[in-house]
């Protein structure tokens, strides 16, 4: 279930606050200047399928987005528990980072859990199938796919390069959750 739980960055056993509601966590993100949305999902795609397929099937709300937007590429990220790469990619993701634009991503399927360190808080953003999310330009966070990965997302740059973090060098995020802890 979607979730969000918020913590001072100086206490991570402590939560301040917390909501499974999407109208709710939807108000308190956007008080920060982040949008959560939750779309219509389509049950023929599942993670680890090809990005081809998964962008044929959302075309209608990826073009509606990329009109809207003006983002300049989209990709799609699809691991399962057989990737690989899944170990490399989920600590890749784990340290602390920001983009120079915004990190949009809508989950078709499975889960991840965004941290966003916004001020004195740490946000934690537990997004599962149907959830978008558009972190803004140069707020610090970190992510966590989880150690089993299920997680297919659709990913939208301004940036055409894609992913680029700028990461901060803070240990921050070695003292919240992780995706097996929640």
């Amino acid at each position: 279930m979607t979730a969000l739980h918020v913590y001072r960055d100086d206490n991570s056993d402590d939560i301040v606050t917390q909501s499974t509601d999407a109208t709710e966590i939807q108000h308190q993100l956007a008080t920060l200047g982040v949008r959560f949305e939750q779309w219509r999902t389509r049950s023929e795609v599942k993670a680890g399928d090809d990005a081809e397929t998964v962008l044929k099937t959302y075309q209608a709300e990826v073009d509606a987005l990329v009109a809207q937007q003006g983002y300049q590429s989209v990709d799609v990220i699809s691991l399962d528990n057989s990737h690989p790469d899944k170990a490399a990619l989920r600590e890749k993701f784990l340290s602390e980072h920001c983009h120079s634009e915004d990190e949009v991503r809508f989950f078709a399927d499975g889960c991840g859990l965004f941290a966003l360190h916004i001020g004195a808080m740490v946000y934690e953003v537990l997004c599962e199938r149907g959830d978008l999310i558009s972190v803004p330009a140069n707020t610090p966070h970190w992510f966590d796919l989880g150690p089993t990965p299920a997680l297919l997302a659709i990913r939208f740059f301004n940036n055409p390069d894609g992913w680029v973090a700028h990461y901060t060098g803070s240990d921050i995020a070695q003292r919240y959750s992780r995706l097996d802890t929640l």
